[in-house]
């Protein structure tokens, strides 16, 4: 670890602290944590922007040695990391509450009230299947498209044009590696860390379930990295 990876350890810990030690931005992360207003879902674009954009940022720190360098963008990504937040964030709402849906299938009455009551399996099951059903229908589709705004971030040289530039989809679909992003990316992150990892989200009171998943792309940032390795 060289001097510059300690500084920014030391940041992030004094940053967290501070929700910490002043009541009144703690109360207010609370409140907006938890709120069912437009609030929630500013947060979200706030815990997303920071938190995932350095995960990216480790990510090249991983393979590269530096946490920026030109032509990266971490501005863009920030941004986009921001709007990818909120849906997140909608989706872990929609299969958290289809999950109960499903349970009723099976003489399962379960809501968000009677599922405190139950027992911590019954709690480890529920969070195991929404995390399941988030991770196998909604989070391919999700890295595939993340994936995508990536290449075209780095195709227009890390600027903020490329947010108003039309995607070429069809192009950066064609050239995507799918061999490391089916072999790697979905085939053994998905089973084997992302199942596991939002089951422990799913666990958590809702006011902590979003940061948990922007945290979680910290780990995205080099799990990314190292598929980049893979692939070349």
């Amino acid at each position: 670890m060289k001097f510059k990876d300690i500084i920014l350890a030391l940041i992030a810990i004094g940053v967290l602290s501070l929700f910490f030690l002043i009541e009144p931005l703690k109360d207010g992360f609370m409140q907006w944590s938890g709120a069912k207003d437009l609030r929630y879902f500013l947060l979200a674009f706030v815990k997303f922007a920071i938190l995932a954009t350095l995960g990216e940022s480790i990510g090249l720190r991983v393979s590269k040695g530096v946490y920026n360098q030109k032509g990266f963008g971490l501005l863009p990504r920030a941004i986009v990391w921001g709007f990818l937040g909120v849906v997140i964030s909608l989706a872990m709402g929609l299969f958290a509450r289809g999950t109960f849906g499903v349970f009723g299938y099976f003489g399962l009455d379960l809501n968000p009230t009677t599922l405190q009551e139950q027992s911590f399996g019954i709690k480890i099951l529920y969070a195991f299947s929404v995390s399941i059903f988030m991770n196998t229908f909604f989070a391919p589709v999700f890295m595939t498209f993340h994936k995508i705004t990536d290449t075209h971030i780095l195709e227009n040289g890390g600027s903020l044009k490329a947010l108003i530039t039309p995607i070429p989809m069809r192009r950066i679909i064609a050239n995507l590696n799918w061999e490391v992003q089916w072999g790697f990316v979905f085939k053994k992150t998905i089973p084997f860390f992302w199942y596991p990892a939002h089951t422990i989200t799913f666990l958590l009171p809702k006011e902590f379930q979003v940061l948990f998943a922007a945290l979680l792309g910290v780990a995205l940032g080099v799990i990314l990295s190292i598929a980049n390795m893979k692939k070349k």
